[in-house]
């Protein structure tokens, strides 16, 4: 791999923050350790994940869906790790593309590993992203946190979430640290888990920890994910009644806007922004290959 010019930008959506590397051939080997290094705060650009730009016709994940989709978001977590997808992250990468040139103002076909989503961006910026549908296997788990306990819904968008109605936003704690649930069984490979309280009618608050990056700003699926658990604890399914249902959903970062519709598809929209672009250190690079 060439450490001379490798571009990055940075960009967030309701300030989850990402580093973005455009690789249209597939051609830079981003490893695990490389990725953390790059999305640490302090001694590298920073961010909650990583968002590899590949078309997708480039990269073995994603060659089955080229015919569909000419892009694939690559993304890391913060600690290098792969995931499924990341609706923020899906926001951001629809407006570096915007921004690229690869794609203009209106819908686009994006893959992930988590299938291919819809993405419309609009004239006044926002983008929305068909996040496809929500999954609510039975098993739920009951999280515990200063000797508070609450049951939490499973709700799967492609990744595992994990969401629960508290009094307080306060009680979900710093957040540092993945707090404990059971039966850890139900979510082998960890989880997202949401803490939520409710603001008025269609209306609540998150924050949320999220696997592989502790607490952050916003979290797309977990928005997705909060909107149909609350939903359902409303009693309310538009497969059922044949409307959508619309929730807004206040994260730190930002406020979010997200439907469920009676075919059973979760549309997310939000801003997008592009805040700086540049070339990585090629010394600091080479040092961080070791």
């Amino acid at each position: 791999m060439s450490t001379s010019q490798i571009a990055f930008l940075k960009g967030h959506g309701t300030e989850n923050d990402f580093v973005i590397v455009p690789d249209p051939d597939n051609a830079i080997d981003l490893s695990p350790d490389l990725v953390a290094r790059l999305c640490d705060r302090r001694a590298g650009i920073g961010g909650d994940g990583l968002l590899h730009v590949v078309r997708s016709s480039a990269h073995p994940e994603a060659r089955a869906m080229a015919a569909e989709a000419e892009w694939f978001m690559d993304y890391r977590n913060a600690d290098g790790s792969v995931a499924e997808m990341c609706g923020n992250g899906s926001r951001v990468f629809a407006r570096f593309l915007q921004r690229a040139g690869h794609v203009e103002e209106g819908d686009l076909a994006i893959a992930t590993r988590g299938g291919v989503k819809r993405v419309h961006i609009a004239k006044n910026g926002d983008v929305t992203v068909s996040m496809g549908r929500a999954r609510l296997p039975e098993e739920g788990v009951t999280v515990s946190l200063d000797g508070r306990s609450w049951p939490a819904r499973n709700v799967n968008m492609g990744n595992p979430h994990a969401v629960a109605f508290v009094e307080d936003l306060a009680h979900a704690g710093p957040l540092f640290s993945v707090p404990p649930y059971s039966p850890a069984a139900v979510y082998p490979d960890g989880v997202n888990i949401e803490f939520v309280v409710d603001r008025g009618p269609r209306h609540v608050a998150m924050r949320v920890h999220e696997r592989g990056s502790g607490e952050t700003r916003s979290c797309g699926t977990g928005a997705c994910a909060v909107a149909v658990a609350t939903a359902r604890r409303d009693g309310t399914d538009p497969a059922e009644t044949g409307t959508p249902v619309t929730y807004t959903v206040d994260l730190p970062g930002g406020t979010l806007v997200i439907t469920e519709r009676p075919d059973g598809e979760v549309e997310m929209t939000g801003p997008a922004t592009i805040v700086a672009e540049g070339f990585i250190d090629p010394a600091w690079l080479e040092a961080a290959l070791g």
